[in-house]
């Protein structure tokens, strides 16, 4: 089984934290890192439950797209959300005016994470919610 490689650096974007050497994200850290199981993962990311449990599923393109997604946009908010764990529950619940009152984790299942990351680097910007 592979290793993510576990020395985040200062300002590194956390999906690379989680990466193991072949470039895929490890599964099992993530899961770990949040305290969630895989399941529970697989439904923060929009994902069928027994994705995340089937290793040739767990590395598909779709897959490893839309945890990158998922991790891409928490290690946004990180900073200024306290931590990767207030990260993650701005991710799962703060309801985002810009869209409706839904949340980001909503919006990455709909296939609209392009979309949060504009809105993120809008507010970065000094821009209204």
């Amino acid at each position: 089984m592979s290793q993510a490689l576990k020395i985040p650096m200062q300002n590194e974007p956390l999906v690379l934290s989680y990466m193991d050497r072949s470039g895929k994200i490890a599964i099992e850290q993530v899961a770990d890192s949040f305290g969630m199981s895989k399941g529970q993962l697989a439904q923060t990311a929009g994902l069928a439950r027994e994705t995340l449990y089937r290793s040739e599923r767990s590395r598909t393109v779709k897959t490893q797209g839309r945890l990158r997604e998922m991790l891409e946009i928490i290690s946004r908010v990180t900073d200024w959300a306290g931590g990767k764990e207030q990260a993650m529950a701005w991710y799962r619940a703060q309801p985002l005016p810009a869209f409706g009152g839904r949340t980001a984790e909503a919006l990455v299942k709909e296939g609209r994470a392009a979309a949060v990351r504009d809105y993120l680097d809008h507010i970065a910007l000094g821009g209204f919610a």
